[in-house]
């Protein structure tokens, strides 16, 4: 989970939910060789576009492009590839995320 979330995981709710739910995700699927994590973060990008799950999207454009896992111009590439398929409403707003992400990270 801290490779792909750049936290730990902590704050575990009382039911147990989120833990029995992330270990399934990172320790089952996250983990498994045929993809790469980068791959996988790729595949996640576009379905998150698609579906307008911007707060989960904002964490994984973050989480890509300070880990190095994507780069500005490989975060850029992927609004124009997109754009074609989730629609010009959703890419625009990709974009403005790729951009301010970019300055912010880039700044510092």
């Amino acid at each position: 989970m801290k490779q792909v979330y750049e936290e730990d995981g902590t704050g575990e709710g009382p039911d147990g939910f989120f833990g029995l739910t992330a270990e399934r995700m990172f320790a089952e699927v996250w983990s498994r060789q045929v993809l790469t994590v980068r791959e996988r973060r790729l595949l996640l990008l576009g379905l998150l576009v698609g579906q307008g799950m911007d707060e989960l999207l904002e964490l994984h454009l973050d989480t890509a492009l300070r880990s190095g896992e994507l780069t500005p111009a490989e975060l850029r590439e992927t609004v124009v590839f997109l754009t074609l398929y989730a629609g010009l409403p959703r890419a625009s707003r990709l974009s403005t995320m790729v951009e301010e992400l970019i300055g912010r990270v880039t700044e510092v």
